[in-house]
C-alpha cells in the first residue's frame, strides 16, 4: 500500500509503497533507545516530497544506514541504506506513517544487540 508520513513538525513529508505485515523492532543499542518500528522497502518505492534541507544523517557500527532526522523536531521517521543482497533500500517508521494503527499490526522482534 502507498502512505504518506513525515516528522513531527511537519517539515519532513514523503510518499512511500510499503508492506505493512511484517514490521520490526530491534533491540540494537540505537533501535532500542529510540523505539521505532521499522517498515522496509526497496529505495524507489519512497519519495521524499518535503523537507531535504532539513535532514540530518547520523551513521554508527558499520555506517552503512543513513539515519535521517529532522534538524527542527529530531524525528527520525526513515532511513536509507542496502539490503544484505545489495538492493538500495528505505526503511521507514511506522510510528509516522499518517494513519497507521501501530498496535493493530504484527510486529517482529529482532535482536540487533546479538549480531
Amino acid at each position: 500500500m502507498r502512505y504518506q508520513g513525515g516528522c513531527h513538525c511537519g517539515a519532513v513529508r514523503y510518499n512511500v509503497e510499503v508492506d505493512l505485515a511484517s514490521p520490526i523492532t530491534c533491540n540494537c543499542s540505537y533501535c532500542g533507545k529510540r523505539g521505532s518500528v521499522l517498515a522496509f522497502t526497496q529505495a524507489d518505492n519512497f519519495t521524499l516530497e518535503k523537507g531535504a534541507e532539513s535532514l540530518t544523517e547520523y551513521r554508527f557500527n558499520t555506517k552503512t544506514i543513513e539515519h535521517l532526522f529532522c534538524s527542527a523536531c529530531g524525528m527520525e521517521s526513515f532511513a536509507r541504506g542496502t539490503m544484505p543482497d545489495g538492493t538500495k533500500m528505505a526503511a521507514v517508521n511506522v510510528r509516522c506513517l499518517d494513519g497507521v494503527d501501530v498496535a493493530a499490526l504484527s510486529i517482529q522482534e529482532v535482536d540487533g544487540r546479538s549480531r
